[in-house]
C-alpha cells in the first residue's frame, strides 16, 4: 500500500543545495551504494547486470538519475518519461515494492557514509522523504503497468517458460530464434519495437543474468524472434557472454525463461513518414516496425530504411528489407557498408559511415518521425545531426541498449 509523502519547501531546498555535491560525488557515492547492498544482498546479483556493474555503467546512469531527480524536487512530473522507461525495464525483471526498501536503505546509509558531515540529519531527513516520494510515484507506475498485463489476453507476470522452435543463421554473426510458448497458451500482441528480458545461468559467473533483447518480428499469435549477435574478442562483456551462450549452447528444442513484451521505444500510430536509422544489431526493433507495415496490403505512408554495418557477410536481413521494399512501393531503402566488393552494383548500397548527402536527392522533413537505434556513438551522432538540420526533437525517437546515458 502507498503512502502520501509530502515535502515542504524546507525539505526541497535542502535537497537542490545537495546538487553541487551530486556533480562532484555522484558516481562515487553509486559505486559505494552498489557496493555496500551487494555486500549485504549478494543475491542480488542475480537480478542486477553485472556486466553494467563492472563496466560502470550502471553506476553513471544511477548517478545521472539522482542528480536529474534532485535537480527536478520541485516539480518531478517532469521526470516522468524517465519514470516510464524505467517503469517497463522494471516490470521486465518483476522488481517488488519490497525491493524499493531495500535500496532505499542503502543509499541512505551511503549518503551518510559518502558525503560525512555534510551529511546532516536534516540532509538524511529531507533524502529519506525524497526517496520515499520517489518509490511511490515509481511504485505506483509499475502497478498499474503490472495490472495492464494482468487484463491482456496472452500476457503474463514474471517469468515463463519459452521453446526454442527454429535457430536461423542470418549473417556471419547474427542468429535469430523463435521462441513459442511451452504451454501453448497464446500470446500478447507485443507492440512493435518492444523488447524481451531473458534468463540465463553464467558457469564462469556462477550467477543468474538477465538480458534484454528486442523482438525482431512484428507482432502474431505464434511466436516471438530474438536476433542475437555473437560477440568476438578475448575480454568479453556479460551482455556478450549471454549472446555467446544462446550462439553456443542453446538449441532447437531447448528451453529458455522469459518475461513479457515491454518497452516504450514503439512505432508512433501516425501517418506521418517514418525513417528508421540503424547501426548493426540496433535494426532490430525497427525490423519489428518495418514488418509490421508489411502486414498490410498497402502502406499508406512513405517508409525509409537507412541500414549501417561492417559489409554484406555481417549484413542481416538484407533479403528480407528487398523483399518488403518490391511489395511496397512506398518504401525505400539504403545501405551504407565500411566495405563494399565491386560485384555489388545496387545504386542504393552506399559506402562509408551513414551520410544523408550521399542519399539522392535528401531531405531532412521536420513532419516525418525518425527511429534510431545502435551503438551508443552512432545514435549520438545521428541525433545531432537530425537537430542540427532542424527535426524537431519530438520527432525523434531512439532506443539505447543498456543504461541509458544519452
Amino acid at each position: 500500500m502507498l503512502i502520501f509523502i509530502m515535502l515542504t519547501d524546507q525539505h526541497k531546498e535542502i535537497i537542490l543545495a545537495t546538487v553541487p555535491l551530486l556533480r562532484e560525488s555522484g558516481v562515487a557515492l553509486t559505486k559505494h551504494f552498489y557496493n555496500r547492498m551487494f555486500t549485504h544482498h549478494p543475491e542480488l546479483k542475480n537480478l542486477f547486470n553485472m556486466g553494467n556493474q563492472n563496466s560502470g555503467k550502471q553506476q553513471t546512469a544511477l548517478a545521472m538519475a539522482v542528480l536529474a531527480y534532485a535537480e527536478n524536487i520541485v516539480n518531478p512530473v517532469v521526470l516522468m518519461p524517465v519514470v516510464d522507461m524505467i517503469g517497463h525495464k522494471h516490470t521486465s525483471l518483476n522488481i517488488q515494492p519490497e525491493q524499493y526498501d531495500i535500496v532505499g536503505t542503502h543509499l541512505l546509509a551511503s549518503i551518510k557514509e559518502v558525503l560525512q558531515d555534510a551529511a546532516t540529519n536534516e540532509v538524511l531527513e529531507a533524502w529519506r522523504l525524497a526517496y520515499n516520494q520517489l518509490a511511490n510515484l515509481m511504485i505506483g507506475h509499475e502497478q498499474k503497468m503490472y495490472e495492464s498485463k494482468k487484463e491482456e489476453a496472452g500476457n503474463w507476470l514474471g517469468w515463463r517458460t519459452f521453446i526454442v522452435k527454429s535457430k536461423v543463421e542470418e549473417s556471419a554473426e547474427i542468429t535469430s530464434f523463435y521462441l513459442k510458448p511451452k504451454d501453448g497458451k497464446a500470446l500478447p500482441k507485443h507492440l512493435a519495437g518492444q523488447y524481451l528480458s531473458i534468463k540465463i545461468f553464467l558457469p564462469e559467473m556462477n550467477l543468474e543474468q538477465i538480458r534484454q533483447y528486442s523482438i525482431s518480428c512484428a507482432p502474431n499469435d505464434e511466436y516471438f524472434r530474438i536476433s542475437v549477435k555473437r560477440e568476438k574478442g578475448t575480454n568479453i562483456a556479460v551482455n556478450g557472454m549471454i549472446s555467446n551462450y544462446l550462439h553456443d549452447y542453446i538449441f532447437e528444442g531447448d528451453e529458455l525463461e522469459l518475461s513479457a513484451p515491454t518497452g516504450n521505444f514503439v512505432l508512433q500510430e501516425t501517418k506521418n513518414k517514418k525513417i528508421f536509422i540503424s547501426g548493426g544489431i540496433g535494426q532490430t526493433p525497427l525490423l519489428s516496425m518495418l514488418e509490421t507495415f508489411d502486414l498490410n496490403e498497402k502502406v499508406q505512408h512513405d517508409v525509409v530504411w537507412i541500414h549501417a554495418c561492417r559489409n554484406k557477410e555481417v549484413h542481416a536481413f538484407a533479403d528480407k528489407i528487398k523483399l518488403i521494399q518490391n511489395n511496397h512501393p512506398n518504401v525505400s531503402k539504403y545501405q551504407f557498408y565500411d566495405y563494399i566488393e565491386e560485384s555489388i552494383a545496387d545504386s542504393s548500397v552506399l559506402k562509408g559511415h551513414i551520410d544523408f548527402k550521399k542519399i539522392e536527392d535528401w531531405k531532412f522533413d521536420k513532419d516525418s518521425e525518425y527511429y534510431v537505434c545502435g551503438p551508443r556513438p552512432f545514435i549520438k551522432k545521428m541525433i545531432e545531426e537530425l537537430e542540427i538540420n532542424q527535426v524537431n526533437k519530438e520527432q525523434i525517437f531512439f532506443e539505447e541498449f543498456g543504461p541509458k546515458s544519452l
